[in-house]
């Protein structure tokens, strides 16, 4: 069987304008056009080269509610797929979800609509050919589920966070190997999903952590039975089975976040941008990181201030020169101790960043708390008790928690002193 060529992407993001200026001829924030053309490149690619089925795996807005205008410029890249006949599949993500049960999702007038050759997957599902125009796969879809539809479909009770999440991890776990049961395993099998896996890394290298998202386990995506694993929710570029990007080595499935179109915040500074290419074939999937171009920079630095000798000097030289700052979207955050305060100048600092296209300056002053020893006393006088009872008044402790605290900590010495 011939190879199926797919485009898969997500978390497009398109409205998240949180830097920077409107252009003056679109009236669109200047931001919100860096995604837009991050996505005309994604769109221009599927149709250029005729890609069998394109993967969106959810998170188009920033939220459920997007402004009109962005509904229009997303909608105006989707109808092109439409009338260029290339067949999309629509994942609903978190962002496109509301937590109330019965409210629209933000992808919802796909389905109204009808739009051919658009399919939108707001529920669970196993979806054969008859359901993807005739094309030779299967497609498990796992849309962003809501706590609230979870706890409602698995009749759960319990009121404790921890349980919850496990028990829904468990029914989507299920949900999921039975589909796999189902399935015709003579056709390649792509589990389409929105969620976190456990291993998985977000941008600015934070690990994702149980308890807190919902979080599929490496077994379960990384099961023979699937060919292709099309992650969304997770914005670094990454493939859980295989070598990181541009790196096309993998073990069978791909196991792919593609990431965010562009780059969100400053968690996201020193990663690039991908959208992948992948040709499907039963158990031998090989796949295409496709770098994007025309991302903006963002810039990050930090500098920590010791001396007043050479406030400005070490502030000065961590602003990138005019080539390299031009365009970009700079953030400096400062340390300081608070009496280095007088010696900064925002306004020299604004001036030597002013080419860039946003400059954001965070001033972190340390409130240094002194401990005062008695003046009759040295610390080798002092007992633990009236040590601690000093960093209590150093700490502008509560007294409550002053007493609850030296409680305690007469216990675990008397305990300790017990055991020796």
């Amino acid at each position: 069987m011939t190879p199926l060529k797919l485009l898969h992407f997500a978390d497009a993001h398109i409205d998240m304008a949180n830097y920077g200026r409107h252009d003056p001829q679109s009236g669109l924030p200047v931001r919100v056009m860096d995604f837009l053309k991050s996505l005309d490149e994604i769109i221009d690619t599927a149709i250029a080269e005729k890609v069998d089925l394109v993967l969106f795996a959810g998170d188009a807005y920033k939220d459920r509610n997007p402004a009109p205008t962005f509904q229009r410029e997303w909608g105006r890249r989707i109808i092109r797929l439409s009338k260029a006949k290339i067949p999309t599949l629509l994942l609903v993500g978190n962002h496109d979800l509301s937590p109330s049960l019965g409210r629209a999702h933000a992808m919802e007038e796909y389905s109204t609509l009808d739009v051919p050759y658009v399919k939108v997957m707001d529920k669970p599902n196993l979806l054969g050919p008859s359901d993807l125009w005739d094309l030779p796969l299967q497609v498990i879809a796992l849309p962003w589920v809501a706590r609230s539809q979870m706890l409602a479909y698995g009749n759960i009770e319990t009121t404790e966070t921890e349980e919850i999440y496990s028990h829904l991890e468990g029914l989507l776990a299920d949900l999921v190997k039975g589909y796999l049961d189902e399935a015709d395993h003579n056709l390649p099998i792509v589990l389409m999903a929105h969620a976190s896996i456990q291993g998985a890394i977000y941008g600015g290298e934070r690990a994702v952590m149980l308890g807190n998202d919902l979080v599929l386990s490496p077994s379960l995506v990384k099961d023979k039975r699937l060919d292709y694993v099309a992650m969304g929710h997770i914005h670094k570029p990454q493939n859980l089975n295989g070598d990181p990007p541009p790196s096309g080595e993998t073990r069978q499935p791909p196991v792919v976040y593609p990431g965010s179109i562009e780059r969100v915040d400053f968690g996201e500074a020193r990663d690039d941008k991908y959208f992948v290419i992948l040709e499907l074939a039963k158990g031998q999937t090989k796949i295409q990181w496709r770098k994007l171009d025309h991302i903006r920079r963002f810039i990050d630095k930090l500098v920590r201030l010791s001396s007043e000798l050479s406030v400005m000097n070490d502030l000065l030289k961590e602003i990138p020169p005019k080539a390299e700052l031009k365009d970009a979207v700079l953030r400096l955050i400062i340390d300081y101790p608070m009496d280095l305060e007088p010696f900064i100048d925002e306004s020299m600092l604004r001036e030597a960043a002013a080419d860039a296209f946003e400059f954001h300056l965070v001033k972190r002053p340390q409130m240094q708390a002194r401990v005062r020893i008695p003046e009759d006393r040295s610390v080798n006088d002092l007992s633990p008790y009236e040590l601690l009872d000093i960093y209590w008044k150093s700490a502008h402790m509560d007294e409550a928690d002053q007493k609850k605290l030296s409680q305690l900590a007469k216990q675990v010495i008397e305990e300790d002193q017990t055991e020796v």
